[in-house]
């Protein structure tokens, strides 16, 4: 008995039905924890993401409990070291973080090449999408962030990435605490070519 075939129609709708339900979303708790397996298997759904010659340039730290706040405070030190923020945002840097049970700071490697340099942040910003689709699927909220300084000193240390690493997203995840309201989508725009 061979497999029954796949009702592609089916899986086509399943793929579209997370597409539409992802939301950028910070209304989540920040006390219920997310198990580590969940945050594993959604960070092993970024590494599917498409990546010209296989460089494979994601990296991935993960902070939970007080890990939370020692990235806020070396986002702070960054912001310090670079002069690009006033004080209020530095003090607000340092809490921001307590905001989710889990952010995810997605980094990415260097290369060489400029072509393949910036293809690895595409390829680094392909596999936060999964991961948010993986997130969505799973029942998270997420929102993706930007670093405060993209290749700070002090940061990149805290994560484990190397010093030319940089620093692609900041993703908050936890379960939601509310639902948020589908916002509208204008049409595609798309040029045909037929001849």
């Amino acid at each position: 008995m061979g497999t029954p075939p796949l009702d592609t129609t089916t899986l086509a709708d399943a793929l579209a039905d997370v597409i539409r339900r992802r939301r950028t979303s910070l209304l989540m708790d920040p006390e219920r924890p997310v198990d580590d397996a969940v945050i594993e298997h959604i960070c092993e759904l970024a590494t599917w993401a498409p990546n010209h010659k296989r460089t494979w340039p994601w990296r991935f730290a993960v902070f939970t409990g007080a890990g939370r706040d020692r990235l806020g405070a070396a986002f702070a030190d960054d912001l310090e070291q670079a002069r690009i923020a006033d004080d209020i945002k530095v003090a607000k840097t340092r809490t921001k973080y307590r905001r989710a049970p889990v952010i995810v700071v997605v980094g990415c490697d260097p290369h060489e090449h400029p072509t393949f340099h910036d293809e690895n942040r595409d390829a680094a910003a392909a596999g936060i999408q999964n991961l948010l689709l993986g997130a969505t699927a799973v029942g998270l909220a997420s929102f993706w962030s930007t670093a405060p300084v993209i290749s700070g000193p002090a940061t990149l240390a805290l994560c484990g990435f190397a010093p030319d690493t940089r620093m692609i997203g900041v993703i908050y995840l936890g379960w939601p605490s509310d639902e948020v309201p589908t916002p509208p989508r204008p049409r595609p725009p798309i040029t045909r070519i037929t001849s």
